[in-house]
């Protein structure tokens, strides 16, 4: 973890508040489009942990504050700390968990969605049950133009699940940004709302909906679908990590990154 990582406040960047039977959490910088520090992760994981302890919450709900981005993946500088393979297999690891934790929380999940949301910020969002979307949010997974990164296999899973196999080749290989339409088409949402106001208002109006509803009923759902997911192989998944978290296209993609340049890509 980065130095400016420790120095952070996780109980600030990442707000939570008990609305009801809602439990709403609030991705909180703005000021960096809200992109996730790892500490912000591991509250994620606290508070959804919090949420499956206590049967008076029925819903939970995620969502960028400042209308700008919902996330706009996670806070590129705590890759610097990265000086081993290992530390590129227990990054996608950890947050490999955490997601699973957000797929498998207790409670019907919505994400509220408005500006940017990508690369882990995609990830969260498909990680919950329901999604809208302001008008102006754009999905995408830009790694080969920034990082020259790669998602884990669990991801690809994840991601294919959502919105199917082509759109996610589409997405990472065109490095493009999707708009609200394309992915309310392609099954990522179930609405599009005018603004963020309207977003903040809707999705509160959603949960308290679905926070009605039979328990029961949310949870046997929510399990079947993800039994559904196909299996993955561990040692194929660490081999494919380390052949882009190790090559010299990632130290140059975060280099470039970091320095507001055009990165040179060499595909070695």
């Amino acid at each position: 973890m980065s130095t400016e990582s420790k120095l952070q406040d996780p109980t600030q960047d990442l707000l939570v508040e008990r609305i009801g039977a809602t439990m709403r959490v609030t991705i909180n910088r703005p000021q960096s489009r809200n992109a996730m520090t790892f500490a912000m992760y591991e509250r994620l994981a606290q508070t959804i942990a919090q949420v499956n302890e206590d049967p008076s919450i029925r819903v939970m709900l995620i969502i960028g504050a400042g209308g700008k981005a919902f996330a706009a993946g996670t806070d590129i500088s705590e890759f610097r700390a990265f000086t081993s393979a290992q530390h590129a297999i227990d990054y996608e690891r950890r947050i490999g968990e955490i997601l699973d934790v957000l797929e498998g929380c207790r409670v019907p999940t919505i994400a509220a969605i408005a500006g940017a949301c990508t690369g882990g910020g995609l990830g969260i969002a498909a990680c919950c049950d329901l999604r809208i979307a302001t008008a102006d949010a754009r999905f995408g997974l830009p790694i080969a133009r920034t990082l020259g990164n790669c998602l884990s296999l669990e991801s690809h899973v994840r991601f294919a699940a959502v919105i199917g196999p082509a759109r996610v080749k589409d997405m990472v290989m065109t490095a493009r940004l999707f708009d609200a339409q394309e992915m309310r088409q392609a099954g990522m949402l179930s609405e599009i709302v005018d603004d963020y106001a309207a977003l903040e208002q809707r999705s509160l109006a959603l949960a308290e909906t679905v926070a009605g509803h039979a328990p029961l009923t949310m949870r046997v759902t929510k399990q079947a679908l993800l039994a559904l997911r196909a299996p993955f192989d561990p040692e194929t998944d660490e081999r494919l990590i380390l052949s882009a978290y190790l090559s010299k296209d990632f130290a140059e993609g975060v280099d470039a990154f970091l320095n507001k340049r055009a990165p040179v890509w060499t595909g070695s």
